[in-house]
């Protein structure tokens, strides 16, 4: 018996660790267990769509047939992408100065291998956890393709990565200063009296 193809690979951001196994299969993507229509808060779940969304979501069978109707992206006014969930208003009556267009038509076809993707997130806060599942699926795709398909294609997905946004790839070491003695915080420092 073979064993499936996989690849392991983590995100992180602050204390917050996710780590993505993507395998080949239907397209299906799961968060701790759960579909990735569900991931909390829904703020946010734009930012975990945004890897698949350079991939293209009809790779992946269980968003790309339930997205397509409530799922609109949002240029903004300078250029970056915002994403929206559809209320039972006109999907089709963009907002002044905005584009909508629904997400899989914004993805190229280049990238065509369907891809089952799980992610087990711990620690940190909700955010936090979002911008790590986000960075392990990104990490997960660039593994599978250099692994399984090609190195061209694995160079073509990174580039578009880094160019929609480097922290899908790079981790932000950024952490809390720690607060220290004779101020309320880590550098302010308590008002001093000379008379």
């Amino acid at each position: 018996m073979s064993t499936p193809q996989s690849v392991a690979c983590f995100g992180k951001k602050r204390t917050a660790t996710a780590v993505a196994i993507a395998k080949a299969g239907k397209g299906l993507i799961k968060v701790n267990g759960r579909p990735l229509q569900l991931v909390e808060p829904a703020v946010l779940r734009f930012k975990v769509y945004e890897p698949l969304l350079v991939v293209g979501l009809d790779k992946f069978s269980a968003i790309g047939t339930h997205s397509h109707s409530i799922f609109h992206i949002t240029t903004g006014s300078r250029g970056e992408l915002r994403g929206t969930e559809e209320n039972d208003e006109d999907p089709d009556a963009p907002g002044p100065g905005k584009l909508h267009r629904t997400a899989g038509r914004l993805a190229n076809n280049r990238f065509s291998r369907q891809i089952d993707i799980r992610v087990r997130v711990t620690g940190g806060g909700h955010t936090s956890q979002v911008y790590a599942v986000r960075q392990a699926i990104s990490k997960a795709l660039i593994a599978y393709y250099q692994k399984y398909v090609d190195e061209h294609s694995k160079n073509l997905l990174k580039q578009a990565l880094t160019q929609f946004d480097r922290t899908l790839l790079v981790a932000d070491n950024r952490r809390c200063e720690p607060k220290k003695f004779g101020g309320k915080g880590a550098r302010s420092r308590f008002q001093k009296s000379y008379r």
